[in-house]
């Protein structure tokens, strides 16, 4: 399987409502991101043609109104730009992205206890 496209930050808008909403029209898209910030409907519509093209969404034409979904799931999609980022900004290290990450922003104690865990598990497939 080829890898998939990295997507821009407005693509990523349009795939968090997807990932959220599920299969939408770009009426629903937009009604969505015109939450956050002002943005027109042919703009939207735009953009979804052509993370069309890029392979990103998936257009369903069998109705009257296209409907989109996004490609790849939310997790793949988040691998894939981490992958990106550990490699471009720190070197392929795992310990200074996660270093960084912590100190970019105060964890919650909830957060803390499900990295342990994560890391605990991780290392128990190591073994």
């Amino acid at each position: 399987m080829a890898t998939p496209p990295r997507p821009t930050d407005a693509e990523l808008s349009i795939l968090r409502v997807l990932w959220e909403r599920g299969p939408s029209t770009v009426r629903q898209v937009l009604e969505s991101l015109s939450a956050e910030r002002e943005i027109g409907y042919t703009t939207v519509l735009k953009l979804m043609q052509i993370m069309t093209d890029k392979g990103l969404l998936v257009r369903d034409e069998s109705g009257r109104t296209h409907v989109y979904r996004a490609r790849y799931g939310q997790a793949e999609t988040q691998r894939l730009l981490v992958r990106d980022l550990l490699e471009r900004a720190f070197g392929g290290s795992a310990m200074q992205l996660v270093q960084r990450a912590l100190s970019a922003r105060r964890a919650t104690p909830e957060e803390l206890a499900e990295i342990r865990r994560m890391l605990d598990e991780y290392e128990g497939g190591r073994r």
